[in-house]
């Protein structure tokens, strides 16, 4: 028996989500996403055995190299290139004689770690307050939504400049930039899991549970959360990239990292003043933190187009040449709509021409 064709009125049912593994072979396909994954898997490596590669290099990033400096001409290294040499293989800091290499690989530990706990943070909260608020009731839902809107109204880099300031100095800053950027950053992932929940909540197979006597808790749990894995991963890729930003910053102005404990951004706060006189100091950490950031938003472009097949069309994140045509076109080029009929009503029409419908009919039995 055919397939019969959904009629003029009816919404044509969805195309399935795409599974891991196709996401998976999707991605390796992209050369661009590929590129961006070996670097981020190269620094995470880095940042996992950055004892291990200060030690093989043979300094910490703690010790202080005064014989290193030229105190004539203010504490700038001595030799070129930052005082580069066998023992220190990208020079030492000027004014401390700290070596550069060991706290560049120390400091990716902690601006990787606070960016991705601070992601882990703004997900979970986000997750459980959008199923919160698309679960609960008309008032609880008015609650949350009002304190998200808030919470995007918020001048963020101030409040977080303040509560940096205000927790006293013993509490341990790498812990407490990460739930600072996590409990400021959360709204986004909320309102997206809201917007997705209410939508799930009227279909056929949550209603069931419902009507079948299961708790919210698991509603959630067994028929929601694995619908709004591929939102949130999208989401959460876009905002890691952000999070990097956000701690360098922090630590660039004075709130965040304090030495002894060496970040990208603490470094590039103390090169501020060494810019002119070693220029080195200042390239190594920003090109690093360039390097980090353009990965993981390459990246999570990357997982965006193909984890979205609304944006697979406007975002080709390195796509192979041919792979894919226009929106709503196969390979082979030709329509792969629902029914081939364009959603908008002139289209509508148009896809009627060929079917009359029951006014078309009556007017052929008229004539």
């Amino acid at each position: 028996m055919a397939p019969q064709e959904p009629s003029a009125g009816e919404a044509p049912a969805a195309s399935p989500a795409p599974g891991g593994r196709q996401v998976w072979r999707r991605l390796l396909a992209r050369r661009s996403a590929l590129a961006a994954g070996l670097v981020i898997v190269l620094l995470v490596l880095i940042a996992a055995a950055a004892p291990l590669l200060s030690a093989l290099e043979g300094q910490d990033p703690t010790s202080f190299h005064n014989d290193l400096l030229d105190s004539a001409a203010g504490g700038v290294p001595t030799g070129s290139f930052g005082g580069v040499s066998a023992e220190h293989w990208l020079g030492v800091e000027p004014g401390t004689g700290r070596d550069v290499f060991a706290r560049l690989v120390h400091g990716a530990r902690i601006s990787l770690l606070v960016a991705l706990g601070a992601t882990v943070v703004q997900v979970a909260l986000g997750v459980l307050l959008g199923l919160a608020a698309g679960l609960g009731s008309r008032v609880l839902d008015q609650l949350i939504g009002n304190t998200t809107e808030v919470m995007l109204a918020l001048p963020t880099l101030v409040f977080a400049i303040s509560l940096m300031a205000v927790v006293p100095s013993d509490f341990p800053r790498p812990l407490l930039l990460t739930l600072v950027i996590g409990l400021l950053g959360w709204a986004g992932t909320s309102r997206i899991v809201r917007a997705q929940t209410l939508s799930l909540r009227q279909l056929d197979y949550v209603a069931a549970a419902r009507l079948a006597g299961a708790s919210r808790w698991r509603i959630a749990r067994r028929e929601l959360l694995p619908s709004l894995a591929a939102p949130v991963i999208t989401y959460a890729a876009v905002l890691l990239p952000g999070n990097v930003v956000a701690e360098a910053g922090l630590s660039f102005l004075g709130v965040g990292v304090k030495p002894p404990t060496s970040s990208w951004g603490q470094m590039l706060s103390g090169a501020t003043t060494w810019f002119r006189a070693d220029p080195t100091y200042v390239l190594l950490p920003s090109a690093l933190l360039f390097v980090t950031v353009l990965a993981f938003t390459v990246l999570g472009d990357a997982v965006r187009a193909e984890l979205d097949p609304r944006a697979a069309s406007r975002l080709r994140v390195g796509a192979p040449s041919g792979a894919a045509g226009p929106a709503g076109a196969g390979p082979s080029g030709t329509d792969t709509s629902p029914s081939g009929a364009d959603s908008s009503p002139s289209g509508a029409d148009s896809s009627n021409a060929g079917h009359p419908g029951p006014s078309n009919a009556t007017e052929g039995a008229t004539a």
